[in-house]
């Protein structure tokens, strides 16, 4: 680590270059949870991966010895000059200088594929807290062509994510990660593994995703909108829930569905499974 930690400080005094809070700028300095990160993405020397976010490069390194080619998806145009000069002999390198959330990564993607032959796609990013879920359920709704996503986060962030639909850490979109992927925790990143020190602990989940999703629902936009609904109320009722927000006009309207689909009229929203949400979601598309 202490090489990482050296060479990392090089970079920041010879570009006169500090974290920008502003972007959530932590840099990974620990060689074994890069190399945790590495491993874990299973990257093959004929898969393309997309790195967003890659700062100064430290897991850039580490991913252009692995992959047939990396593309870093970088906002900051100071990292972006670093990126330039410390990987100018690469061959294997792209990078757009852009915000990853305007992007069109399902064309980019496609693009790579028409120019050479690539076995995979995955996605490799040590996301800013500030801004994960955004990027994550972009990266999912937008159904592009990769096999997963591993991603550093916030832990609290990364427990929600990956727990299951009714547990006790999960949230509106601990089911789109389900829906759309096989969730796994990694491992837990200490706080002293940056610098600078964030202010909470990090930790590393992939995502697996799936080829079709794991349950059969006639509209999933429906589904996840009930599934929202239910937990902008997560104090009230589901049924008292939904008709607050608007998704049945009335009480009794909700009553008779939740009758119908065998729901507990005083269950709370994250009780629910994805199959319950799937089977009121398709009730409520026949009202």
């Amino acid at each position: 680590m202490e090489n990482i930690v050296k060479e990392t400080k090089f970079i920041l005094n010879k570009y006169n270059l500090k974290a920008n809070k502003s972007l959530g700028q932590n840099f990974l300095i620990n060689k074994e949870v890069l190399e945790t990160i590495v491993n874990s993405a299973e990257i093959t020397s004929n898969d393309l991966v997309i790195e967003i976010g890659p700062g100064l490069g430290t897991l850039t390194e580490f991913l252009l010895e692995k992959a047939k080619k990396v593309i870093c998806v970088e906002l900051d145009e100071n990292m972006v000059k670093v990126l330039q000069d410390r990987f100018l002999l690469y061959k294997n390198l792209e990078i757009i200088n852009e915000d990853v959330l305007k992007l069109d990564l399902n064309q980019i993607i496609k693009d790579e594929r028409q120019k050479q032959e690539i076995d995979n796609v995955k996605i490799v990013a040590n996301l800013p807290y500030y801004i994960t879920t955004p990027i994550v359920m972009k990266l999912l709704e937008d159904k592009l062509d990769i096999e997963s996503i591993t991603i550093m986060i916030q832990k609290e962030v990364a427990d929600r994510l990956i727990d299951k639909p009714g547990g006790k850490n999960c949230g509106a979109i601990t089911y789109s990660i389900n829906y759309y992927s096989e969730p796994e925790g990694i491992i837990e990143v200490d706080k002293s593994s940056f610098i600078p020190e964030p202010e909470v602990t990090s930790k590393v989940l992939k995502l697996k995703i799936r080829k079709t999703p794991n349950i059969k629902v006639e509209n999933p936009e429906k589904m996840f909108k009930i599934i929202k609904c239910a937990f902008l109320q997560r104090r009230k009722t589901l049924l008292n829930a939904l008709v607050l927000n608007g998704i049945f006009e009335t009480k009794e309207q909700a009553t008779k569905i939740f009758e119908k689909v065998g729901l507990d009229l005083n269950v709370r929203g994250e009780k629910l499974t994805l199959e319950e949400y799937a089977k009121l979601s398709d009730y409520y598309s026949q009202k």
